[in-house]
Parts: structure tokens; C-alpha cells; sequence
């Protein structure tokens, strides 16, 4: 796709006739038309790379590679294009409607680490043992695996050290995980599976299990319809 974009906007370039004095032919003014199209098409072609590889700081990142740092600076040229009147307005419109979303971004962001702080205090390190089989060491095999602890293991497994629920991405270690585990759960997105995760995994006897199970519950759903309520 992208190389048939380079195609046609090289026939496009080549079609243009450029007159004295800025004038310009029918066609040419029709050609004219098309650049936004292809400065859309490339912005977003790096866009996608630069999500994908990263932008410059670690090995084989999208800036590492000598023909995406021309593509970078042909996205760049395009931009006094794109800086003309009718934009520029729309920008304008645009930031001066962010200015009183700005107070409820940060009202959400203040009431997403009060909860993500809560959760350092009380989850910091707990969702990192599962159950193995005691001989071979494989993991229990849930889909997706879950913490122990409350509930401990059934026979023939024991509860050893393990990276943690979503490849140790939601974990509540330090505040960057915590903060991005709260947003998951204000999102709605997959929030029960965090909470059985935390009940399953905080407390060392059964007979803690149901009070913790009752505490973790009440917690997590006041963040998350407190939250949800402020997001909606």
C-alpha cells in the first residue's frame, strides 16, 4: 500500500505544470487536491512504526533506521502544508475546547492514583506466586493463569514465585503499574479478572478468605463505579 502511495504521488508530482508567476493549470489546481490524502497516508504509516518499533531510544527502533529518518523528514516537510488558514482555525477550535476538559482530566488522573496508591499499600508483591506441579514445575493450567494465596493449590501443586497476571503487566509494584492497572479497571475492561486476581492472591490462611474476599470486592468496586461515573 504504501509503496503504490510513493507511486502515485510521484505520477502526481510529475503531472503538475508549474507557471510563471505562481500560476497554475485546471489540472494542476486538481493535483493540489490530492496532497493532504498523501500526507495522511505517510503521517500515518509512521504513526504505525513508531508504535510498533518504538521511537529512538532502544536498539532497532523506528529513528535507528536510515530510510525511516527520510520518511520522517518527508512527514515533516508536509507539515507547513497542512498549516494553512482553514487548519489552523480548526486547531484553534479544537485547543479551546481541551481548556475545560483539562479540569475533569485532572480530577480523573488525582482520583486514579488516590486508588492506584491504596493499591500499592495493599497489593505490593502479592500477585506474583502461582501454583506449579510439585515434580515438573508447569504451571496450573488456567487460561489465564490466576495468583494463590488465599486459596492456596490443590494437591500435587505447590505456590512458587511467578511473573504475574498479563505477563506481569498488572501488578501493583510501584506506581507506573499501579496507575495502569486503575485505568484498566475504570475502563471496565477485564476489571472482575483483576479483582479475583487481588482475592485470590492477598492473605495466607482460609479462614481470611471470605473477609478478604468481602474487603478487595467493596475496594475495587467503589474505585471502579466511582471512577466510571467521573469518566462517563
Amino acid at each position: 500500500m504504501i509503496l503504490a502511495t510513493i507511486i502515485a504521488n510521484c505520477i502526481v508530482l510529475a503531472l503538475e505544470q508549474h507557471l510563471p508567476e505562481d500560476d497554475k493549470t485546471p489540472m494542476s489546481r486538481r493535483l493540489e487536491k490530492t496532497e493532504p490524502y498523501f500526507i495522511g497516508i505517510f503521517c500515518f504509516e509512521a504513526g504505525i512504526k513508531i508504535v510498533a518499533l518504538g521511537f529512538i531510544f532502544h536498539k532497532g527502533s523506528y529513528l535507528r533506521n536510515g530510510w525511516n529518518v527520510m520518511d520522517f523528514i518527508v512527514v515533516l516537510s508536509g507539515g507547513p502544508y497542512l498549516s494553512r488558514i482553514g487548519l489552523q482555525i480548526v486547531l484553534k477550535s479544537i485547543m479551546k475546547a481541551m481548556v475545560p476538559l483539562l479540569q475533569i482530566g485532572l480530577l480523573l488522573f488525582f482520583a486514579i492514583l488516590m486508588f492506584a496508591i491504596i493499591g500499592l499499600e495493599f497489593y505490593s508483591g502479592k500477585l506474583h506466586r502461582a501454583c506449579f506441579m510439585n515434580n515438573s514445575g508447569i504451571l496450573e493450567g488456567f487460561d489465564p493463569p490466576h495468583p494463590c494465596g488465599v486459596q492456596g493449590c490443590p494437591a500435587g501443586y505447590e505456590c512458587k514465585d511467578w511473573i504475574g497476571p498479563n505477563d506481569g503487566i498488572t501488578q501493583f509494584d510501584n506506581i507506573l503499574f499501579a496507575v495502569l492497572t486503575v485505568f484498566q479497571c475504570i475502563t471496565m475492561e477485564g476489571w472482575t479478572t483483576v479483582l479475583y486476581n487481588v482475592s485470590r492472591a492477598v492473605g495466607r490462611g482460609r479462614r481470611r478468605a471470605e473477609t478478604c474476599r468481602e474487603t478487595e470486592a467493596c475496594r475495587e468496586v467503589s474505585g471502579v463505579v466511582s471512577l466510571g461515573i467521573r469518566q462517563g
